[in-house]
């Protein structure tokens, strides 16, 4: 699979999992919230910092109408006004240059997600290296088509959408001039429970369209991401906040700064531990060999003393010949004396 390169960083199976914090809406409307939050993403070691970039007039229109309001039973913000939402969740635009410059005086990588044309060509104009499409954007032809002329490596979230629905965006993104795309898998649930996730989608997805593949992760804790490494994710999504207890839109379903950093280390280890197929010992295991079974002479023996079950047994260390030939010696004789604990080799039958 091709390595994707974004600024300094590569992405991709050799290379360690690519860890982004999204900051979403959880700087409640505070710019010096918003920049803490961008030092303790840091501190955690994520390696990309993700703002929303939209206003509620680019994402709805302020109606109340019934089709606007939020109404499911388990929808974390029931009863909720779309238009209401989104005014209180959007970052200022104004905000997103001190905001980037700040991650990356970090070391971070920083971009966004637009949710129109009109944020686009914003970012563009701050020069991110790299976008990002939301799950309940992904059928957005036209956005995909806008943010894929960029040339820009583009990142989509498969929340909800069906195998039709994620070929039209691919196709839409590659005939619009993107060459480096990965899909994220998604469940658009806040939060999202673990056996609702279905990462095993992300092996298939990765053949299916031929692109590198990662995670959106609303589920609460690291196991789900570690899961989806060993499956193959190279990209893992986290939303990012201080404390959750702090409140805000998203405060719900997202990480405070240990748990993001235990998510970096543990996803890590994983990708780490993947390796390659082997068998046989590693070099690692070299020195352990000595103690695999052997047999071993248990008794002391006179030259012709015979083989049996209390002379000769299997135990640690591993100098002897292998455990497979007891079954054979028994009952044969001994070339000379030996004492209790020799090894057994051939030269002794």
């Amino acid at each position: 699979m091709k390595e994707i390169k974004v600024t300094d960083r590569y992405i991709g199976n050799t290379y360690s999992p690519f860890i982004i914090a999204e900051m979403s809406g959880n700087h409640n409307q505070s710019l010096e919230r918003a920049l803490k939050i961008v030092e303790e993403a840091a501190k955690s070691g994520v390696h990309a910092l993700k703002l929303q970039t939209y206003t509620a007039d680019t994402m709805t229109v302020n109606v109340d109408n019934p089709d606007f309001m939020i109404s499911d039973d388990e929808n974390l913000w029931r009863g909720r006004n779309l238009y209401d939402l989104y005014n209180e969740a959007y970052t200022p635009w104004e905000w997103h240059k001190p905001i980037f410059d700040r991650a990356r005086e970090l070391g971070m990588i920083a971009f966004s997600t637009p949710f129109d044309a009109t944020a686009v060509d914003f970012l563009e104009e701050l020069n991110v290296p790299m976008y990002k499409i939301a799950s309940f954007e992904n059928n957005d032809i036209p956005l995909i088509k806008k943010v894929a002329s960029t040339g820009k490596p583009m990142i989509i979230s498969t929340g909800m959408a069906s195998i039709a629905e994620l070929d039209d965006a691919v196709s839409a993104a590659r005939k619009a001039g993107c060459k480096d795309i990965i899909l994220l898998k998604c469940t658009s649930t806040y939060p999202a429970s673990p056996e609702n996730t279905n990462v095993s989608t992300i092996p298939h997805m990765k053949e299916l369209f031929n692109v590198q593949v990662g995670l959106s992760d609303h589920t609460m804790g690291t196991g789900v991401a570690v899961a989806s490494v060993a499956l193959g994710a190279t990209v893992i999504e986290k939303h990012f906040t201080l404390r959750r207890t702090d409140g805000g839109v998203d405060s719900a379903f997202s990480m405070e700064p240990e748990e993001m950093k235990n998510l970096v280390q543990e996803t890590e280890r994983a990708w780490l531990s993947l390796g390659k197929v082997t068998y046989g010992p590693s070099s690692a295991e070299l020195n352990s060999l000595k103690f695999k079974r052997s047999l071993y002479i248990a008794e002391d023996m006179n030259e012709g003393d015979t083989f049996t079950e209390r002379n000769l047994k299997v135990i640690r260390p591993g100098y002897g010949m292998p455990p497979k030939y007891k079954e054979f010696i028994l009952g044969k004789k001994v070339k000379k004396a030996v004492e209790k604990g020799t090894p057994l080799t051939p030269d002794l039958l």
